[in-house]
């Protein structure tokens, strides 16, 4: 019992934020991929794959980030008491539990379409290379885009079976609303990380943090707006873009303060909110009123 839930605290499956921003993108890119005149079913079997890969593989990215991140966990107060900093968790046994992760995952993989397997094993090293770009770049967080929102055009692929310009368009946008909700997450920890010298855009935007988020969060309204048009969508999709465009710029950055570590909790789980408001708007856009 006790090594249950030391596996779920090592895991974060109390935190379902982690897994949900993984899985918001696969759905999007399997909602605006999806023929929806088709039968249902296969679109909720999808859905439900997608899910399941996502907490697999964010659970297996949580224990390499602790395995890589444990001298700098053990520095920080938010996570020195995490299993594997505390010594509670060998990292012997944390590596066997990363990889009944990654098979359990791949059996998840290998229900999807030939491409899409290729495409998903060939981002596995993004996973497990991200813990390590706060030692070398103030951009971890872009780094971060570019991995969790990859199920975008993996959910796109998984129907139509080869990569499009109006994904690669949703994807790109996607990173920017990653390093906007990201840079809010950081500025928790932000004064630990400027003692122990790991790098974040929470570090290097520090005095132009609202500035920065604006930039990043208007971009990913440009790119969002740019693949409904190219998709074609109907007019109420633009019109209801204002609901998801007023949390990002009304809500986020209205709420968000830099030396407040639980607002910038808040405004930062907000963005499951986000995330299922996105995915009904492109439900939206897919039919015709």
């Amino acid at each position: 019992m006790k090594n249950l839930k030391l596996f779920i605290v090592l895991t974060r499956l109390t935190k379902p934020i982690g897994y949900m921003l993984l899985f918001w993108p696969c759905l999007w890119g399997l909602t605006i991929a999806y023929d929806f005149n088709n039968d249902l079913n296969i679109f909720i079997f999808y859905l439900f794959l997608f899910f399941a890969g996502s907490i697999l593989m964010r659970s297996a990215g949580c224990i390499v980030n602790d395995i890589v991140d444990r001298n700098f966990d053990k520095k920080v107060t938010r996570t020195k008491n995490r299993p594997i900093a505390s010594g509670k968790i060998s990292i012997f046994l944390a590596t066997v539990y990363v990889l009944i992760l990654c098979s359990l995952a791949f059996l998840v993989l290998i229900n999807f379409n030939k491409l899409t397997i290729i495409l998903a094993i060939a981002s596995t090293p993004l996973a497990f290379i991200y813990p390590l770009m706060k030692r070398f770049t103030y951009w971890p967080q872009l780094f971060l885009g570019i991995t969790f929102n990859y199920g975008l055009i993996l959910g796109w692929v998984s129907i139509n079976e080869s990569i499009s310009f109006i994904p690669l368009v949703f994807y790109f946008g996607a990173i920017f609303w990653t390093l906007g909700y990201d840079t809010i997450y950081g500025f928790q920890d932000i004064k630990d990380d400027e003692i122990i010298g790991v790098k974040s855009t929470s570090i290097l935007f520090k005095n132009n943090s609202k500035m920065f988020l604006n930039i990043v969060f208007f971009l990913f309204v440009v790119f969002y707006l740019t693949m409904g048009f190219l998709m074609k969508f109907n007019f109420a999709f633009f019109i209801l873009s204002i609901i998801p465009i007023s949390h990002l710029f009304l809500y986020q950055i209205k709420k968000f303060d830099p030396l407040n570590p639980e607002i910038c909790l808040s405004a930062f789980k907000s963005n499951n909110l986000f995330g299922l408001i996105i995915f009904a708007n492109l439900l939206i856009g897919k039919f015709a009123f």
